[in-house]
């Protein structure tokens, strides 16, 4: 038997493999771990298919080395949205699994997790000890009594020192042993109670209605978006339904656009449900991470809730599928295997015959489209729980409004009334650091990054300059370098609005959340305990702020600039800038308390902003849908991106040019090849960039071209000088 085996390189193909005679071929199964050489490196790969024959002269092909695991790694219905997913994103299969796998199953460790036992051997049980040696002898009889033990069993029974037990292995009187470790109970293994602490609060029809819903498509395959306004109790919606998932004995994957939202959304989950939660994200150690997919794969944990990638996490007994704030860009991979984890989540509820919720209070265009469409899946929450009501939203115009320190007056009358009355205030600019440009008001030199086409950022608590694009960092100049003039700071960033804002409002405590200012998970999880004690007054960030966070106090939400999102070139920049400010301006007015929202902008009559002001996001998504049905843009049509980059600046349009060349156009006329062309931003990190754009009506004929297209583009011989890739339905086209 030969075994097609994928391996994490960039090559776009299995590689044949012959078995040992000392393997049994009966216990070798696609899906499990196998050790192989490669050159002359030795490497962990994934055995594909189990054939008879190979395309290479058998004499000439290597054998495995080993293989690794008693059960498959990854499990039929996994392995084959895996299959799915590299022929989607046309990316090479190895790099597909490994992206798949936790880092130490990449490297050989055990699938399941072991434990280590003391065990008797033949040469003890003969054993006669002298009478001096008790300690030894009692032990001996332990383990002759007991069988094999592990090192807590033999604690609990007195056997508390190694010495002894190293003595005795010394002797060859006892060995030690690993097998696997035995899974940890559920305190609910039959699902009787769900796992549910308490009831939680009443639901109001609506979300009655949708929980109603979508636990009637339980056992089936149902897309449920669940559009419902900030406030309006998702979350909610989610654990009831979740609860009637664990009833039934089946486990629940929830996933979350980002690591600073898993502290506070676990603090609801374990307050609710007392089964094992298990966590899946970047922040996570290579052995908790290891731990959490054994456990999502052994059915212990019945709940996993995790970012990205936990989409590939291994379900024992699936039974539901969750994507909270669907609409959120970071579930799309950047780099490597370009995948979205929300569409590869709705491919693998199909392929389990589950159902796939999605909540948003801002869907994406294509989410909103493909529900409108298929009719019966999109469940509306248009009222805010309990008392809350919507907050009160209005512009503030630059044009007219004095604003020092980038806030106007208005805002700070607002902040001084809001503050007065106990409350607290959120102000919102994505934008780190002290100030975007460093200028010399002489000559008008700006600081530029040596490797990247843009401004470095001055960041004034480390006195230095810093590349948000590369990282690059640099001491900032004390006067400039081409006139010796006085330079200024020009534009604001979170930490000018904190400086500001301190010199403003200086017996207001404040809190800054960005990624400069929190570094870890307990720096964040300490900021927003602060915030709901309400011992921060004042908060001031980025995105990091706008995303499912519940701030019950906070009743005034400001947005300082809305306008960089108003005249981009790419064509869902208005789409995020609508879905940041009905988020951010969600976060007011959450409970009992009015809520006020005041964005400033200099096109206060700009059509985007007033159709949010008097329609809300439905308004602004009918009019967007319209404009992209006749544009011909997504959800109309179907996009691939082809990206190059080199350090030399020719090379990637050249190789770029020669692609077009050998473009199998016949394939589909209606597919269009637009460019080659630089990127947006050319230079970045060091490598010059270039991009051409295919658009097709449909992503079957897409697909097709693609399909025939990779090989030509792997075979020229620029292929080898240039960094290449393809990103299928790209969210980002710079």
């Amino acid at each position: 038997m030969i075994l097609g085996v994928a391996l994490d390189t960039p090559l776009r193909q299995l590689f044949d493999y012959s078995i040992p005679a000392a393997v049994d071929p009966t216990t070798v199964q696609p899906g499990c771990r196998v050790r192989v050489p490669f050159g002359r490196r030795t490497l962990v790969g994934i055995i594909m298919e189990c054939r008879a024959h190979s395309q290479i002269d058998e004499s000439k092909l290597r054998a495995i080395l080993d293989v690794l695991d008693r059960d498959p790694a990854f499990e039929a219905p996994l392995l084959r949205l895996l299959r799915w997913a590299a022929d989607y994103y046309q990316h090479p299969i190895g790099d597909v699994l490994a992206a798949a796998l936790p880092a130490l199953l990449r490297r050989g460790t055990a699938l399941a997790a072991e434990e280590t036992l003391w065990e008797l051997t033949p040469a003890g049980a003969q054993a006669q000890l002298p009478t001096r040696a008790a300690r030894a002898r009692k032990l001996l009889q332990c383990l002759s009594l007991q069988g094999p033990l592990t090192r807590s069993q033999l604690a609990a029974a007195g056997f508390e020192n190694l010495g002894v037990l190293r003595k005795l292995q010394h002797q060859g009187y006892v060995a030690t042993v690993t097998r696997p470790k035995a899974a940890a109970t559920s305190t609910d293994p039959a699902g009787t109670t769900g796992g549910i602490v308490g009831a939680g609060p009443t639901l109001n029809p609506q979300q009655h209605d949708a929980v109603e819903h979508i636990c009637a498509s339980l056992g089936s395959f149902t897309t449920h978006l669940l559009y419902g306004i900030t406030g309006s109790g998702k979350t909610e919606v989610y654990f009831n339904v979740i609860a009637r998932v664990l009833a039934r004995g089946e486990q629940v994957l929830v996933l979350v656009p980002e690591i600073a939202l898993t502290p506070q959304l676990l603090a609801r989950f374990r307050a609710r449900f007392t089964l094992h939660l298990a966590v899946l994200h970047s922040g996570l150690t290579d052995h908790e991470r290891l731990e959490s997919w054994r456990a999502a794969r052994t059915g212990q944990a019945r709940i996993v809730i995790g970012t990205r990638s936990a989409v590939f996490s291994p379900l024992l007994a699936p039974g539901l599928i969750v994507i909270d704030e669907e609409h959120d860009p970071s579930y799309k991979q950047q780099d490597g295997f370009r995948y979205s984890a929300r569409d590869l989540a709705i491919m693998r509820a199909s392929q389990l015959q589950i159902p796939i919720v999605l909540g948003s209070a801002t869907p994406a265009l294509e989410t909103l489209a493909r529900a409108q469409s298929e009719g019966g899946s999109l469940l509306l929450l248009p009222h805010r729980t309990g008392t809350a009501v919507a907050p009160r939203l209005g512009l503030i115009d630059l044009r007219s409004q004095v604003a020092p320190q980038g806030i106007s007056i208005p805002v700070i009358e607002a902040m001084r009334r809001h503050l007065a009355q106990g409350h607290q205030v959120l102000l919102y600019l994505n934008r780190r650091g002290y100030a975007p440009v460093l200028f010399c008001t002489a000559c008008a030199w700006t600081a530029r990054c040596e490797r990247c086409d843009a401004h470095l950022t001055v960041h004034r608590g480390a006195r230095d300059l810093r590349c948000h694009h590369c990282g690059g960092q640099q001491p900032s100049p004390s006067a400039c370098p081409s006139c010796a003039s006085p330079l200024k700071p020009v534009g604001q960033g979170t930490q000018r609005i904190e400086e500001a804002l301190g010199n403003l409002f200086p017996e207001a405590p404040l809190a800054r959340i960005d990624r400069d200012s929190l570094r870890s998970d307990e720096e964040l999880a300490d900021a927003l305990a602060r915030i709901e004690r309400n011992e921060t007054r004042i908060l001031v960030g980025t995105q990091m702020l706008t995303k499912g966070h519940h701030f019950p106090n906070v009743t005034l939400v400001v947005v300082l600039s809305a306008d960089q999102g108003l005249f981009s070139v790419d064509f869902r920049a208005s789409e995020r800038l609508a879905q940041t400010i009905v988020q951010v301006a969600g976060r007011a007015g959450r409970e009992s308390l009015p809520g006020e929202v005041l964005i400033q902008t200099a096109f206060p009559q700009h059509p985007l902003l007033l159709s949010l002001l008097q329609e809300g996001y439905q308004g602004f998504a009918r009019r967007a849908l319209a404009e992209r049905q006749a544009a011909g843009w997504p959800p109309y049509a179907r996009l691939a991106l082809l990206r190059a980059e080199a350090v030399d600046a020719l090379l990637p349009m050249r190789f770029l040019r020669a692609a077009v060349g050998t473009a199998p156009t016949h394939v589909d006329s209606r597919i269009k090849i637009l460019g080659p062309a630089p990127a947006p931003m050319e230079r970045r990190a060091g490598r010059h960039r270039a991009q051409l754009l295919l658009h097709a009506p449909s992503h079957q004929p897409l697909r097709r071209l693609l399909h025939a297209w990779l090989p030509s583009l792997a075979s020229l011989e620029l292929a080898r000088q240039v960094r290449w890739s393809i990103d299928v339905d790209p969210v980002e086209l710079f």
